[in-house]
């Protein structure tokens, strides 16, 4: 009996390229027997910026009229149009039933095409906004590593690019085969989509600074037990002109904007100090244990344990929050994961 054909797999390659994530993409199903891979552009040589080198590509935009996925990783320059000619290409791929696949910025393509309007999608944290802003008919969710919407699924970028396409590959051969590449690529083999990305900080920056002194003041003052009432005092408003000036500013009410900021203090004890994570709610005004623990699983998708174990910067054993009254809140930025 005949070995079946393998699933013939497009990669694109957009000016301005990045690298890595071509290279991800590629590396995951290249080296995969399932797949037959094709790296294609619509110039076939093109430079890089900023890499010192040029990337010829074995075929033209012709391959994305065979192939069964077509990927796109992600690009340096979003503001640049995409051309009419590539995106009619990946409208007429669309359209005749391949699956559509990005990786980070590569969203901002497949928007571009309309593919995700009315759907699901994601794109690296830092560029969430824009993508929103620019395809407002894109759903975006801006804090998840992939998304699956079944014949369209994009991804946050470079290591969650990783992710995504050992999903695709545990979805069409299953886990034997995922765990197999995973495994080549010292990589590990599951990582939920619905996990979040690590951004720097959850909670929204500021478009004013009519606030910013009672913002400073409420991250000087996590562990307090704050309520609106307070901040309405603190600034000298009503709870109504409060509530409405916080929103104008941040996007957010005061007390939304709170729990993010007592939560990015959390992240920070749990990377730089050996805090027991018992006491990280007492000394973040999370409060007891188990609602610490709600809270990062429902804006994190992790528990803090788990957040430790990943994050935990190796400082001396003697820095604790308990005796480090100076550990700075100016945020500590994580690996970008993308």
């Amino acid at each position: 009996m005949a070995a079946p054909r393998p699933h013939r797999v497009a990669v694109l390659v957009l000016p301005t390229v990045i690298p890595l994530e071509l290279g991800t993409v590629t590396e995951v199903f290249g080296r995969d027997p399932h797949y037959d891979v094709t790296v294609c552009a619509q110039r076939r040589s093109s430079p890089v910026s900023g890499s010192g080198f040029t990337i010829n590509t074995s075929a033209g935009l012709d391959a994305l009229d065979r192939a069964e996925t077509v990927v796109v990783p992600g690009y340096e320059d979003v503001n640049e149009t995409v051309s009419m000619i590539v995106i009619d290409a990946l409208q007429a791929a669309h359209a005749r039933g391949a699956r559509l696949v990005s990786i980070c910025t590569g969203a901002f393509a497949l928007a571009a095409a309309g593919i995700l309007d009315e759907r699901p999608a994601t794109t690296h944290w830092r560029w969430a906004d824009d993508l929103q802003r620019r395809y407002p008919r894109v759903n975006v969710v801006p804090n998840r590593l992939f998304v699956d919407d079944g014949d369209v699924l994009t991804s946050a970028g470079v290591t969650t690019g990783i992710d995504l396409c050992l999903h695709i590959i545990r979805r069409d051969h299953g886990a034997a085969a995922a765990n197999s590449r995973a495994r080549a690529l010292v990589a590990p083999p599951v990582r939920q989509g619905g996990q979040a990305q690590y951004v720097e900080r959850l909670r929204p920056a500021a478009s004013g600074d009519q606030l910013a002194a009672l913002r400073d003041w409420m991250l000087e003052n996590t562990a307090l037990p704050l309520d609106l009432d307070t901040l309405a005092r603190r600034a000298h408003m009503s709870r109504r002109t409060l509530t409405r000036r916080f929103r104008e500013e941040t996007g957010v009410p005061p007390m939304a904007w709170l729990a993010d900021a007592r939560i990015d203090r959390a992240r920070e004890l749990l990377e730089i100090t050996t805090e027991p994570v018992e006491n990280i709610g007492r000394l973040t005004g999370l409060g007891a244990p188990a609602s610490v623990r709600a809270a990062f699983h429902r804006r994190l998708g992790i528990s803090p344990q788990d957040y430790r174990s990943l994050f935990r910067h190796h400082t001396p054993p003697a820095v604790s929050a308990a005796s480090e009254n100076c550990v700075e809140l100016g945020g500590i930025e994580p690996p970008s994961i993308g």
